[in-house]
């Protein structure tokens, strides 16, 4: 029993830094408070221009991403 919860608790610490790591990677413009950079900002200003009808979908974005993976 001792050697099973010693090693959930091995698997939980991977899984948080492996979450930490994640985090890294899609956040990195992100500071300590919260706040969006200046860069950050002005591409979320950017893409808000772009007109809805020129836009995909969720669905659409994982399907094509998965086809491209596949290599068609």
């Amino acid at each position: 029993m001792e050697s099973e919860l010693r090693q959930m608790n091995n698997e939980i610490t991977k899984i948080r830094l492996d979450l930490d790591l994640i985090k890294g990677i899609l956040m990195p413009k992100v500071d300590d408070e919260g706040e969006l950079s200046d860069w950050a900002k002005e591409e979320l200003d950017k893409s808000r221009e772009v007109p809805l009808d020129k836009c995909i979908s969720h669905e659409e974005a994982k399907k094509r991403v998965a086809e491209k993976c596949r290599g068609k």
